[in-house]
């Protein structure tokens, strides 16, 4: 036992000490490691625990540990391959996936104790039940998001009186925990079997956690990932202490902890308040009438605009989803790089909620091999647009839309951007005119000092290399 509270103490020194490294971009990789490999002591730990059990007091327990070990090999073995297979465009789906699973391992661990008749004592029941529900709402709730990820449903589904359905579903099922929780504690047998009250609790869980997710549109979907990996780690950590593991305690913790942190930071980047996000118009389409657009789209050739910014002295570079969809990455840092030995001052802005997927747009540029200097977050660099060249805009959309500086009427007004619209010249890339997630016209296309590049993104940025490089540039390698 005093190995395996050892073993147990390192996984969670691991777990907290590698979340600290993944507070910098720069010893993230580092920090995902050690915290891999507190996942590996904490794993550890329970097989050290099944060994010290006697086969006396677990007749089963050798099957178990075989199941285990199938169950380790076979996710293992499926997380490795997905992990290096997916597209950086899929890695949201990814996450809202591996997401969903945890959520669903808490809602396990707690169906094997509800259902196993192990749990008696009312406070535990009441812990166990509530990480059954939020863990059942974050699995299901996932596997939605992740479907509208995938463009599996394309559409949010609204129907009239959604949120009196929502708020039914939700009294019901806490309801029912409280019917479950004081059975478990009295002993007294209940009017329907204990089992089938327990499976219509995580029944009602799952399809509460559906129906929260189906009305929200595609621009929610960074809040909806960063709420239900909040959900995952306190169900997760509810658990944790039903089983009395203090890895798996704070672990959840953690998780949830940082979860919490990133809705908040989500919510105050789009202009919301959380309960706002999850009690009022989380999802719902707002009304509104666009001001007029004053102004006229201006196509500039990708070879111009490239050449450009090659006289510029001062380059910022807004990366959106339309970058990654493209897989431009690469291609953008071999222009930067040529408008760095042409003496041009580069950076790239950040806003919280571009692309699809908190810290989508780091994890782009950083696969891609930009330094970590080079990136820099929407509060740090706005007041630098003023005194900037060019501003070149990349698959991005709302997150560069003046209106929500200047227009009231607009859906997205008092939502903090960057301030591309300051800059002296605007080039921004886009397949075409598309509205974006929010869809409202942007006035900055229109804007006296904006040109609109069209094409897909990476061969727009093959036709400015080839540009700059004409002119007899060279850069190292």
């Amino acid at each position: 036992m005093l190995l395996i509270g050892a073993t147990d103490l390192a996984a969670a020194f691991l777990f907290l000490f590698g979340l600290k490294r993944m507070s910098s971009p720069v010893t993230a990789p580092s920090g995902i490691r050690l915290a891999g490999i507190g996942m590996l002591a904490a794993i550890a730990a329970s097989f050290l625990y099944a060994l010290h059990v006697s086969p006396a007091a677990s007749p089963h327990l050798l099957a178990n540990v075989a199941l285990a070990l199938v169950a380790l090999a076979v996710g293992g073995s499926f997380a490795w391959w997905s992990g290096r297979k997916v597209a950086m465009t899929a890695m949201p789906q990814m996450v809202a996936l591996y997401n969903g699973m945890g959520g669903g391992a808490a809602g396990a661990i707690a169906a094997v104790e509800l259902f196993g008749g192990h749990v008696q004592d009312l406070s535990v029941a009441i812990v166990t039940l509530l990480g059954a529900m939020i863990g059942s709402v974050s699995l299901s709730g996932s596997l939605i998001a992740w479907a509208k990820l995938d463009g599996i449903l394309s559409h949010p589904l609204r129907v009239p009186g959604q949120r009196v359905a929502n708020g039914t579903v939700s009294v019901v099922t806490l309801l029912l925990g409280i019917y479950i929780a004081v059975v478990l504690q009295s002993g007294v047998a209940p009017v329907i079997a204990l089992p089938s009250l327990i499976a219509l609790f995580f029944g009602f869980g799952l399809l509460l956690g559906i129906m929260i997710t189906l009305p929200i549109g595609g621009a929610d979907m960074p809040v909806v990932i960063s709420i239900y990996n909040a959900f995952t780690g306190v169900a997760v950590g509810l658990e944790g202490y039903v089983l009395q593991n203090p890895a798996l305690m704070i672990a959840g913790m953690v998780v949830g902890a940082a979860g919490l942190l990133l809705t908040l930071l989500m919510a105050k980047a789009m202009n919301r308040s959380v309960a706002n996000v999850l009690f009022t118009n989380f999802g719902t389409p707002v009304a509104h009438k666009q001001g007029d657009i004053v102004g006229e789209l201006k196509p500039m050739a990708p070879g111009d605009a490239g050449i450009a910014m090659r006289y510029a002295n001062k380059v910022i570079i807004i990366p959106g989803y339309g970058l990654a969809v493209a897989q431009g990455q690469q291609k953008l840092y071999e222009f930067v790089k040529l408008l760095q030995a042409a003496g041009v001052e580069v950076k790239f802005a950040i806003h919280p909620v571009a692309g699809r997927m908190p810290g989508q747009m780091d994890v782009l540029l950083a696969e891609a091999g930009v330094p970590y200097d080079l990136i820099v977050q929407l509060d740090d660099i706005n007041d630098d647009f003023a005194t900037t060249d060019v501003a070149l805009v990349i698959g991005a959309n709302d997150v560069v839309n003046p209106a929500a500086r200047t227009d009231p009427s607009s859906p997205i007004f008092g939502m903090p951007i960057l301030n591309a619209d300051k800059a002296k010249q605007v080039f921004v890339v886009k397949r075409g005119d598309g509205k974006g997630y929010a869809d409202i016209v942007n006035p900055l296309f229109y804007g006296a000092n904006c040109n609109m590049v069209y094409g897909d993104a990476q061969a727009v940025l093959v036709k400015m290399i080839e540009a700059v490089r004409g002119l007899g540039l060279s850069v190292a390698a």
